[in-house]
Protein backbone atom coordinates (compact mmCIF):
# COMPACT_ATOMS: atom_id res chain seq x y z
CA UNK A 1 0.00 0.00 0.00
CA UNK A 2 1.12 3.50 -0.94
CA UNK A 3 0.52 5.70 1.95
CA UNK A 4 1.81 9.53 0.44
CA UNK A 5 2.69 11.18 -2.49
CA UNK A 6 5.70 12.81 -1.91
CA UNK A 7 5.98 16.03 -4.81
CA UNK A 8 9.30 17.03 -5.94
CA UNK A 9 9.13 20.11 -8.47
CA UNK A 10 12.00 20.93 -10.93
CA UNK A 11 13.64 23.51 -9.13
CA UNK A 12 13.70 20.90 -5.78
CA UNK A 13 16.31 18.74 -6.79
CA UNK A 14 17.64 18.21 -3.67
CA UNK A 15 18.57 15.22 -1.45
CA UNK A 16 18.44 17.31 1.48
CA UNK A 17 14.39 18.79 0.46
CA UNK A 18 12.30 19.14 3.29
CA UNK A 19 9.15 16.81 1.74
CA UNK A 20 12.31 13.73 0.96
CA UNK A 21 13.47 13.75 4.94
CA UNK A 22 9.82 13.10 5.76
CA UNK A 23 9.56 10.43 3.11
CA UNK A 24 9.26 6.71 3.64
CA UNK A 25 11.27 4.45 0.84
CA UNK A 26 8.96 1.56 1.66
CA UNK A 27 5.72 2.95 1.95
CA UNK A 28 5.70 6.84 -0.28
CA UNK A 29 6.05 7.28 -3.66
CA UNK A 30 7.76 10.40 -5.08
CA UNK A 31 6.04 12.05 -7.77
CA UNK A 32 8.04 14.24 -10.48
CA UNK A 33 6.43 15.39 -13.53
CA UNK A 34 7.10 17.36 -16.93
CA UNK A 35 3.79 19.36 -17.26
CA UNK A 36 2.64 21.85 -20.10
CA UNK A 37 1.53 24.50 -17.28
CA UNK A 38 4.68 24.99 -15.53
CA UNK A 39 6.67 24.93 -19.16
CA UNK A 40 4.59 27.44 -20.72
CA UNK A 41 3.35 29.75 -18.13
CA UNK A 42 5.70 32.39 -19.96
CA UNK A 43 7.41 31.84 -23.44
CA UNK A 44 10.06 30.26 -21.58
CA UNK A 45 13.82 30.10 -23.49
CA UNK A 46 13.98 26.46 -25.02
CA UNK A 47 17.88 26.16 -23.20
CA UNK A 48 15.91 26.85 -19.57
CA UNK A 49 13.02 24.14 -19.70
CA UNK A 50 15.85 21.80 -21.46
CA UNK A 51 17.93 22.62 -18.66
CA UNK A 52 15.32 21.78 -16.14
CA UNK A 53 13.78 18.59 -17.72
CA UNK A 54 16.83 16.84 -17.86
CA UNK A 55 17.77 17.62 -14.67
CA UNK A 56 14.98 16.26 -13.26
CA UNK A 57 15.32 13.11 -15.34
CA UNK A 58 18.82 13.09 -13.86
CA UNK A 59 17.52 13.27 -10.69
CA UNK A 60 14.53 10.79 -10.71
CA UNK A 61 17.22 8.34 -11.71
CA UNK A 62 19.39 9.15 -9.33
CA UNK A 63 15.80 8.74 -6.81
CA UNK A 64 16.08 5.54 -7.85
CA UNK A 65 19.40 4.42 -7.51
CA UNK A 66 18.98 5.53 -3.84
CA UNK A 67 15.85 2.96 -3.67
CA UNK A 68 13.10 5.47 -3.75
CA UNK A 69 9.46 4.29 -5.91
CA UNK A 70 9.74 7.42 -8.43
CA UNK A 71 6.53 8.38 -10.57
CA UNK A 72 7.76 10.52 -13.29
CA UNK A 73 5.30 11.94 -15.97
CA UNK A 74 6.91 12.91 -19.10
CA UNK A 75 5.71 15.80 -21.10
CA UNK A 76 5.79 13.80 -24.39
CA UNK A 77 3.38 10.66 -22.28
CA UNK A 78 0.36 9.47 -23.18
CA UNK A 79 -1.71 10.29 -20.00
CA UNK A 80 0.26 13.16 -18.29
CA UNK A 81 -1.51 15.55 -16.83
CA UNK A 82 -1.44 19.28 -17.71
CA UNK A 83 -0.55 20.85 -14.39
CA UNK A 84 0.73 19.81 -11.05
CA UNK A 85 -2.33 19.67 -9.26
CA UNK A 86 -3.91 17.47 -12.04
CA UNK A 87 -0.99 15.09 -11.64
CA UNK A 88 -1.42 14.75 -8.47
CA UNK A 89 -5.09 13.80 -8.73
CA UNK A 90 -3.92 11.68 -11.63
CA UNK A 91 -1.27 9.68 -9.23
CA UNK A 92 -3.54 9.70 -5.82
CA UNK A 93 -6.34 7.75 -7.92
CA UNK A 94 -3.53 5.41 -9.25
CA UNK A 95 -1.71 4.26 -6.29
CA UNK A 96 -5.04 4.95 -3.95
CA UNK A 97 -4.09 7.77 -2.11
CA UNK A 98 -5.05 11.33 -1.60
CA UNK A 99 -2.57 12.39 1.14
CA UNK A 100 0.41 14.46 -0.19
CA UNK A 101 4.15 16.23 1.17
CA UNK A 102 5.18 18.62 -0.47
CA UNK A 103 8.13 21.36 0.08
CA UNK A 104 6.71 24.70 -0.22
CA UNK A 105 6.68 25.92 -4.14
CA UNK A 106 8.84 29.17 -5.30
CA UNK A 107 6.04 30.98 -6.32
CA UNK A 108 2.91 32.31 -5.37
CA UNK A 109 0.64 31.36 -8.10
CA UNK A 110 2.18 27.38 -7.63
CA UNK A 111 1.27 27.62 -3.74
CA UNK A 112 -1.86 29.15 -3.86
CA UNK A 113 -2.91 25.74 -6.61
CA UNK A 114 -1.53 23.41 -4.12
CA UNK A 115 -3.56 24.87 -1.19
CA UNK A 116 -6.70 25.26 -3.25
CA UNK A 117 -5.99 21.30 -4.41
CA UNK A 118 -8.97 19.20 -3.16
CA UNK A 119 -5.95 16.65 -1.40
CA UNK A 120 -4.33 15.98 2.06
CA UNK A 121 -1.31 18.01 1.16
CA UNK A 122 0.98 18.89 3.84
CA UNK A 123 3.05 21.95 2.51
CA UNK A 124 6.32 22.35 4.44
CA UNK A 125 9.30 24.61 5.05
CA UNK A 126 11.83 24.98 1.74
CA UNK A 127 14.73 25.39 4.21
CA UNK A 128 17.53 24.79 1.88
CA UNK A 129 17.84 28.63 2.26
CA UNK A 130 20.11 30.35 4.61
CA UNK A 131 17.33 32.26 6.47
CA UNK A 132 13.89 30.89 6.80
CA UNK A 133 10.87 33.13 5.99
CA UNK A 134 10.30 33.67 10.17
CA UNK A 135 13.86 34.44 10.19
CA UNK A 136 13.76 37.33 7.49
CA UNK A 137 10.38 38.44 8.70
CA UNK A 138 11.57 39.16 12.03
CA UNK A 139 14.72 41.26 11.23
CA UNK A 140 12.04 43.44 8.86
CA UNK A 141 9.26 43.89 11.35
CA UNK A 142 9.30 47.35 12.52
CA UNK A 143 12.30 49.23 10.45
CA UNK A 144 11.40 52.48 8.14
CA UNK A 145 13.59 50.52 5.59
CA UNK A 146 14.74 47.30 4.26
CA UNK A 147 17.85 47.59 3.14
CA UNK A 148 19.70 44.58 2.21
CA UNK A 149 23.11 45.53 3.56
CA UNK A 150 22.27 45.52 7.29
CA UNK A 151 20.22 41.84 6.19
CA UNK A 152 23.97 40.89 4.95
CA UNK A 153 25.31 41.60 7.84
CA UNK A 154 23.27 39.20 10.36
CA UNK A 155 23.99 36.94 7.63
CA UNK A 156 27.41 37.00 7.90
CA UNK A 157 27.16 36.89 11.57
CA UNK A 158 25.03 33.61 11.60
CA UNK A 159 26.82 31.89 9.32
CA UNK A 160 30.21 32.96 10.29
CA UNK A 161 31.83 33.19 7.12
CA UNK A 162 34.23 35.89 6.91
CA UNK A 163 34.24 37.09 10.48
CA UNK A 164 36.46 37.23 12.60
CA UNK A 165 34.75 36.97 16.01
CA UNK A 166 31.96 39.14 15.60
CA UNK A 167 33.70 41.48 13.28
CA UNK A 168 33.83 41.42 9.40
CA UNK A 169 37.61 39.82 8.42
CA UNK A 170 39.55 42.93 7.18
CA UNK A 171 37.72 45.44 9.30
CA UNK A 172 35.00 46.04 6.65
CA UNK A 173 31.57 44.40 5.98
CA UNK A 174 31.51 45.33 1.70
CA UNK A 175 34.26 45.94 -0.46
CA UNK A 176 32.31 46.74 -3.14
CA UNK A 177 34.15 50.12 -4.07
CA UNK A 178 36.76 47.89 -5.19
CA UNK A 179 34.95 45.81 -7.66
CA UNK A 180 33.85 48.42 -11.00
CA UNK A 181 36.94 47.85 -12.84
CA UNK A 182 36.56 48.04 -16.34
CA UNK A 183 37.83 44.76 -17.78
CA UNK A 184 40.21 44.34 -20.76
CA UNK A 185 40.37 41.60 -23.41
CA UNK A 186 42.01 38.19 -22.09
CA UNK A 187 42.21 35.49 -24.80
CA UNK A 188 43.63 33.29 -21.71
CA UNK A 189 40.66 34.32 -19.56
CA UNK A 190 38.83 30.45 -18.79
CA UNK A 191 35.47 29.98 -19.86
CA UNK A 192 32.83 28.42 -17.38
CA UNK A 193 32.84 24.73 -17.63
CA UNK A 194 30.86 23.16 -19.66
CA UNK A 195 29.35 19.94 -20.34
CA UNK A 196 28.32 17.29 -23.30
CA UNK A 197 24.33 16.45 -23.59
CA UNK A 198 24.30 12.67 -23.03
CA UNK A 199 21.41 10.41 -24.39
CA UNK A 200 18.96 11.35 -21.83
CA UNK A 201 19.69 15.06 -22.29
CA UNK A 202 19.65 14.69 -26.10
CA UNK A 203 16.45 13.33 -25.44
CA UNK A 204 14.86 16.12 -23.88
CA UNK A 205 16.71 18.67 -26.45
CA UNK A 206 14.83 16.81 -29.15
CA UNK A 207 11.59 16.99 -27.20
CA UNK A 208 11.77 20.79 -26.18
CA UNK A 209 13.05 21.47 -30.12
CA UNK A 210 9.72 19.70 -31.12
CA UNK A 211 7.50 21.68 -28.41
CA UNK A 212 8.49 24.98 -27.68
CA UNK A 213 11.03 25.50 -30.81
CA UNK A 214 9.37 28.89 -31.56
CA UNK A 215 10.01 29.94 -28.12
CA UNK A 216 12.70 33.10 -28.16
CA UNK A 217 16.26 31.53 -28.00
CA UNK A 218 18.87 29.04 -29.73
CA UNK A 219 17.99 25.32 -27.87
CA UNK A 220 21.59 24.09 -29.47
CA UNK A 221 24.25 24.13 -28.70
CA UNK A 222 23.51 22.92 -25.43
CA UNK A 223 26.29 23.06 -22.39
CA UNK A 224 24.86 23.44 -19.26
CA UNK A 225 25.82 21.27 -16.26
CA UNK A 226 22.46 19.03 -15.63
CA UNK A 227 23.55 16.67 -12.68
CA UNK A 228 24.60 17.30 -9.07
CA UNK A 229 28.03 16.05 -9.90
CA UNK A 230 28.29 18.18 -12.81
CA UNK A 231 27.50 21.57 -10.76
CA UNK A 232 30.43 20.82 -8.26
CA UNK A 233 32.58 20.46 -10.89
CA UNK A 234 31.40 23.22 -11.96
CA UNK A 235 31.83 25.08 -9.00
CA UNK A 236 35.18 23.73 -8.77
CA UNK A 237 36.44 25.42 -11.90
CA UNK A 238 34.83 28.25 -11.25
CA UNK A 239 36.75 28.87 -7.68
CA UNK A 240 40.12 27.44 -8.80
CA UNK A 241 40.27 29.85 -12.26
CA UNK A 242 38.04 32.36 -12.24
CA UNK A 243 36.87 33.51 -8.42
CA UNK A 244 40.27 35.57 -8.32
CA UNK A 245 39.44 38.43 -10.24
CA UNK A 246 35.63 38.05 -9.79
CA UNK A 247 35.74 40.96 -7.40
CA UNK A 248 37.78 43.49 -9.94
CA UNK A 249 35.50 42.97 -12.64
CA UNK A 250 31.96 41.52 -11.61
CA UNK A 251 30.61 44.85 -13.14
CA UNK A 252 32.70 44.91 -16.55
CA UNK A 253 31.24 44.22 -19.85
CA UNK A 254 32.78 43.05 -22.81
CA UNK A 255 31.70 42.16 -26.37
CA UNK A 256 34.21 39.44 -27.02
CA UNK A 257 33.85 38.19 -24.07
CA UNK A 258 29.91 37.12 -22.54
CA UNK A 259 31.10 35.27 -18.71
CA UNK A 260 34.52 37.11 -17.80
CA UNK A 261 34.65 36.19 -14.29
CA UNK A 262 31.16 35.16 -13.58
CA UNK A 263 30.22 31.82 -11.86
CA UNK A 264 27.26 30.58 -13.97
CA UNK A 265 25.97 28.96 -10.65
CA UNK A 266 22.96 30.46 -10.05
CA UNK A 267 21.21 28.08 -12.75
CA UNK A 268 22.26 25.29 -10.26
CA UNK A 269 21.68 26.81 -7.11
CA UNK A 270 18.12 27.84 -8.16
CA UNK A 271 17.36 24.55 -9.23
CA UNK A 272 18.65 22.72 -6.32
CA UNK A 273 21.77 20.82 -7.15
CA UNK A 274 23.84 22.83 -5.66
CA UNK A 275 23.18 24.46 -2.30
CA UNK A 276 23.78 28.43 -1.63
CA UNK A 277 25.93 27.58 1.86
CA UNK A 278 28.23 25.00 0.51
CA UNK A 279 29.15 27.72 -2.53
CA UNK A 280 30.01 30.07 0.21
CA UNK A 281 32.33 27.61 1.81
CA UNK A 282 33.90 26.84 -1.10
CA UNK A 283 34.36 30.40 -1.88
CA UNK A 284 35.60 31.11 1.65
CA UNK A 285 37.70 28.40 1.81
CA UNK A 286 39.99 29.87 -1.40
CA UNK A 287 39.29 33.27 0.05
CA UNK A 288 41.85 31.54 3.51
CA UNK A 289 44.28 29.13 1.55
CA UNK A 290 45.23 32.98 0.25
CA UNK A 291 44.75 32.24 -3.73
CA UNK A 292 41.98 34.76 -4.01
CA UNK A 293 41.73 38.36 -2.37
CA UNK A 294 39.01 39.72 0.12
CA UNK A 295 37.25 41.72 -2.51
CA UNK A 296 36.84 38.75 -4.66
CA UNK A 297 35.33 36.05 -2.15
CA UNK A 298 33.40 38.79 -0.19
CA UNK A 299 31.79 40.16 -3.35
CA UNK A 300 30.53 36.57 -4.40
CA UNK A 301 29.54 35.47 -0.56
CA UNK A 302 27.58 38.66 -0.21
CA UNK A 303 25.06 38.18 -3.75
CA UNK A 304 24.09 35.11 -2.48
CA UNK A 305 23.53 35.17 1.44
CA UNK A 306 23.21 38.82 1.15
CA UNK A 307 20.90 39.75 -2.06
CA UNK A 308 19.75 36.42 -2.63
CA UNK A 309 18.46 35.43 0.47
CA UNK A 310 17.07 38.89 1.09
CA UNK A 311 14.97 39.35 -2.43
CA UNK A 312 13.66 35.82 -1.56
CA UNK A 313 12.26 37.63 1.90
CA UNK A 314 11.17 40.50 0.09
CA UNK A 315 8.87 37.96 -2.70
CA UNK A 316 7.60 36.46 0.09
CA UNK A 317 6.82 38.83 2.91
CA UNK A 318 5.19 41.49 0.19
CA UNK A 319 2.66 38.83 -1.48
CA UNK A 320 1.26 37.57 -4.64
CA UNK A 321 0.48 40.66 -5.71
CA UNK A 322 4.31 41.90 -5.93
CA UNK A 323 4.87 41.33 -9.66
CA UNK A 324 1.79 43.49 -10.37
CA UNK A 325 3.05 46.86 -8.87
CA UNK A 326 3.81 49.90 -10.98
CA UNK A 327 4.31 52.97 -8.97
CA UNK A 328 5.86 55.07 -11.65
CA UNK A 329 2.88 54.27 -14.03
CA UNK A 330 5.01 53.15 -16.76
CA UNK A 331 2.92 51.44 -19.61
CA UNK A 332 4.57 51.94 -22.87
CA UNK A 333 4.82 48.19 -24.16
CA UNK A 334 8.29 46.28 -24.43
CA UNK A 335 9.76 47.05 -28.28
CA UNK A 336 11.00 44.19 -30.61
CA UNK A 337 14.19 44.93 -29.60
CA UNK A 338 14.14 42.94 -26.66
CA UNK A 339 13.09 39.51 -28.63
CA UNK A 340 15.57 40.39 -31.09
CA UNK A 341 14.30 42.78 -33.34
CA UNK A 342 17.26 45.18 -35.10
CA UNK A 343 18.45 48.10 -33.00
CA UNK A 344 21.17 50.70 -33.38
CA UNK A 345 22.01 50.46 -29.74
CA UNK A 346 25.12 48.31 -29.05
CA UNK A 347 24.90 47.69 -25.69
CA UNK A 348 21.07 46.40 -25.91
CA UNK A 349 21.87 44.27 -29.30
CA UNK A 350 24.83 42.50 -27.16
CA UNK A 351 22.67 41.84 -24.09
CA UNK A 352 19.58 40.23 -26.30
CA UNK A 353 21.50 38.35 -28.28
CA UNK A 354 23.71 36.64 -25.28
CA UNK A 355 20.85 36.12 -24.08
CA UNK A 356 18.77 34.65 -26.88
CA UNK A 357 21.96 32.29 -27.61
CA UNK A 358 22.66 31.65 -23.83
CA UNK A 359 20.20 32.18 -21.43
CA UNK A 360 22.37 34.15 -19.46
CA UNK A 361 23.34 37.84 -18.97
CA UNK A 362 25.15 38.84 -15.86
CA UNK A 363 24.14 40.86 -13.31
CA UNK A 364 24.84 44.53 -14.85
CA UNK A 365 24.14 43.62 -18.50
CA UNK A 366 20.36 42.88 -16.77
CA UNK A 367 20.60 45.72 -14.18
CA UNK A 368 22.59 48.56 -16.38
CA UNK A 369 21.19 47.66 -19.73
CA UNK A 370 17.97 46.31 -20.91
CA UNK A 371 16.99 47.00 -17.12
CA UNK A 372 18.31 50.68 -17.21
CA UNK A 373 16.68 51.05 -20.52
CA UNK A 374 13.63 49.96 -19.87
CA UNK A 375 13.17 52.02 -16.83
CA UNK A 376 13.76 55.10 -18.58
CA UNK A 377 11.83 54.25 -21.28
CA UNK A 378 8.44 54.10 -19.07
CA UNK A 379 7.88 50.35 -19.92
CA UNK A 380 5.26 48.49 -18.24
CA UNK A 381 7.11 46.67 -15.69
CA UNK A 382 4.96 43.58 -15.77
CA UNK A 383 5.83 43.54 -18.91
CA UNK A 384 10.05 43.51 -18.54
CA UNK A 385 9.10 41.24 -15.56
CA UNK A 386 7.50 38.55 -17.70
CA UNK A 387 10.72 39.18 -20.02
CA UNK A 388 13.45 38.65 -17.25
CA UNK A 389 11.05 35.65 -16.12
CA UNK A 390 10.96 34.11 -19.41
CA UNK A 391 14.51 34.45 -20.62
CA UNK A 392 17.17 33.52 -18.55
CA UNK A 393 17.96 30.04 -16.93
CA UNK A 394 18.06 30.74 -13.71
CA UNK A 395 14.72 33.06 -13.26
CA UNK A 396 12.46 31.82 -11.04
CA UNK A 397 9.62 34.35 -9.44
CA UNK A 398 10.53 34.40 -5.98
CA UNK A 399 14.34 35.11 -7.06
CA UNK A 400 13.55 37.61 -10.66
CA UNK A 401 10.41 39.82 -9.67
CA UNK A 402 11.94 41.64 -6.85
CA UNK A 403 15.18 41.98 -8.85
CA UNK A 404 13.08 43.28 -11.38
CA UNK A 405 9.89 44.71 -10.58
CA UNK A 406 12.41 46.35 -7.26
CA UNK A 407 15.95 46.91 -8.18
CA UNK A 408 15.60 47.06 -11.82
CA UNK A 409 12.17 49.07 -12.66
CA UNK A 410 11.32 50.85 -9.13
CA UNK A 411 7.85 49.54 -9.29
CA UNK A 412 7.54 48.69 -6.07
CA UNK A 413 8.13 52.40 -4.72
CA UNK A 414 11.68 51.68 -3.20
CA UNK A 415 11.13 48.30 -0.78
CA UNK A 416 13.95 47.69 -2.33
CA UNK A 417 16.04 50.07 -3.87
CA UNK A 418 16.76 53.59 -1.92
CA UNK A 419 16.72 55.16 -5.57
CA UNK A 420 16.00 54.46 -9.19
CA UNK A 421 18.75 52.14 -10.64
CA UNK A 422 19.14 54.97 -14.02
CA UNK A 423 22.36 56.04 -15.85
CA UNK A 424 22.92 58.22 -18.36
CA UNK A 425 25.32 56.32 -21.27
CA UNK A 426 28.64 57.26 -19.23
CA UNK A 427 28.40 54.36 -16.79
CA UNK A 428 27.97 51.81 -19.66
CA UNK A 429 31.01 53.38 -21.40
CA UNK A 430 32.95 53.31 -18.42
CA UNK A 431 32.34 49.56 -17.74
CA UNK A 432 32.68 47.72 -21.77
CA UNK A 433 33.34 48.12 -24.71
CA UNK A 434 29.77 48.72 -26.09
CA UNK A 435 30.46 51.86 -27.10
CA UNK A 436 33.15 52.11 -29.31
CA UNK A 437 31.07 50.07 -31.86
CA UNK A 438 27.57 51.73 -31.64
CA UNK A 439 25.77 53.71 -34.49
CA UNK A 440 25.21 56.77 -31.69
CA UNK A 441 27.88 58.63 -29.79
CA UNK A 442 28.22 58.59 -25.99
CA UNK A 443 29.47 61.45 -25.70
CA UNK A 444 26.96 63.36 -27.70
CA UNK A 445 24.39 64.53 -25.10
CA UNK A 446 22.31 66.02 -27.89
CA UNK A 447 21.53 65.69 -31.58
CA UNK A 448 20.56 62.71 -33.98
CA UNK A 449 23.39 60.77 -32.99
CA UNK A 450 23.46 60.97 -29.48
CA UNK A 451 23.13 58.50 -26.99
CA UNK A 452 19.51 57.48 -26.17
CA UNK A 453 20.62 56.63 -22.72
CA UNK A 454 21.74 60.41 -22.70
CA UNK A 455 18.64 61.80 -23.96
CA UNK A 456 16.31 59.18 -21.76
CA UNK A 457 18.23 59.97 -18.66
CA UNK A 458 17.55 63.48 -18.34
CA UNK A 459 13.81 62.84 -19.83
CA UNK A 460 12.82 60.24 -17.39
CA UNK A 461 14.05 62.54 -14.99
CA UNK A 462 12.00 65.12 -15.62
CA UNK A 463 9.07 62.90 -15.58
CA UNK A 464 9.46 61.65 -12.43
CA UNK A 465 10.81 65.25 -10.66
CA UNK A 466 7.76 65.95 -8.26
CA UNK A 467 8.81 61.78 -6.78
CA UNK A 468 12.27 62.17 -6.93
CA UNK A 469 13.54 65.42 -6.49
CA UNK A 470 13.55 65.66 -2.55
CA UNK A 471 15.41 62.39 -2.70
CA UNK A 472 18.79 62.77 -1.12
CA UNK A 473 20.59 60.52 -3.50
CA UNK A 474 19.23 62.51 -6.68
CA UNK A 475 18.86 66.26 -5.62
CA UNK A 476 22.28 67.12 -6.90
CA UNK A 477 21.57 65.75 -10.52
CA UNK A 478 18.25 68.04 -10.40
CA UNK A 479 20.52 70.60 -9.81
CA UNK A 480 22.92 70.10 -12.61
CA UNK A 481 19.59 69.98 -14.76
CA UNK A 482 18.65 73.31 -13.40
CA UNK A 483 21.90 75.40 -13.94
CA UNK A 484 21.86 73.41 -17.75
CA UNK A 485 21.42 75.97 -20.56
CA UNK A 486 17.96 76.24 -21.66
CA UNK A 487 18.57 75.42 -25.29
CA UNK A 488 20.08 72.08 -24.67
CA UNK A 489 17.32 71.30 -21.96
CA UNK A 490 14.99 71.81 -24.87
CA UNK A 491 17.01 69.69 -27.34
CA UNK A 492 17.49 67.06 -24.93
CA UNK A 493 13.60 66.73 -24.44
CA UNK A 494 13.17 67.64 -27.56
CA UNK A 495 15.85 64.03 -28.66
CA UNK A 496 14.10 61.72 -26.13
CA UNK A 497 10.57 62.51 -27.33
CA UNK A 498 11.20 62.15 -31.19
CA UNK A 499 13.35 58.84 -30.29
CA UNK A 500 10.48 57.22 -27.77
CA UNK A 501 8.05 57.91 -30.95
CA UNK A 502 9.71 56.46 -32.98
CA UNK A 503 10.41 53.27 -30.97
CA UNK A 504 6.45 53.35 -30.33
CA UNK A 505 6.51 53.16 -33.78
CA UNK A 506 8.51 50.19 -34.28
CA UNK A 507 11.04 51.93 -36.27
CA UNK A 508 14.04 50.73 -35.82
CA UNK A 509 16.09 52.98 -32.56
Amino acid sequence: MVKRLILVLGDQLSTSLSALREADKAEDIIVMAEVADEAAYVGHHPKKIALIFSAMRHFAAALRQEGWQVAYSRLDEDGTSSSIVAELLRRGEEYGTTKVIATRPGEWRLIEALEDAPLDITLLPDDRSIASLEEFNAWAEGRKQLRMEYFYRDMRRKTGLMMDGDQPAGGKWNYDHDNRKPASADLLRSAPMQFTPDEITEEVLDLVEERFGKNFGTLRPFWFAVTRTQALRALDHFVKNLLEGFGDFQDAMLQGDRFLHHSVLSPYINLGLLSPLEVCQRVEEKWKEGTVPINAAEGFIRQIIGWREYVRGIYFREGPDYTTRNALGHTRDLPGMYWGGETRMNCIAHAVAQTKEEAYAHHIQRLMVTGNFALLAGIDPHQVHEWYLSVYADAYEWVEAPNTVGMSQFADDGIIASKPYVSSGNYIDRMSDYCKSCAYKVKDKTGEDACPFNLLYWDFLMRHREKFSNNPRMGQMYRTWDRMDEKRRYAVLQGAGRFLKKMDAGEIV
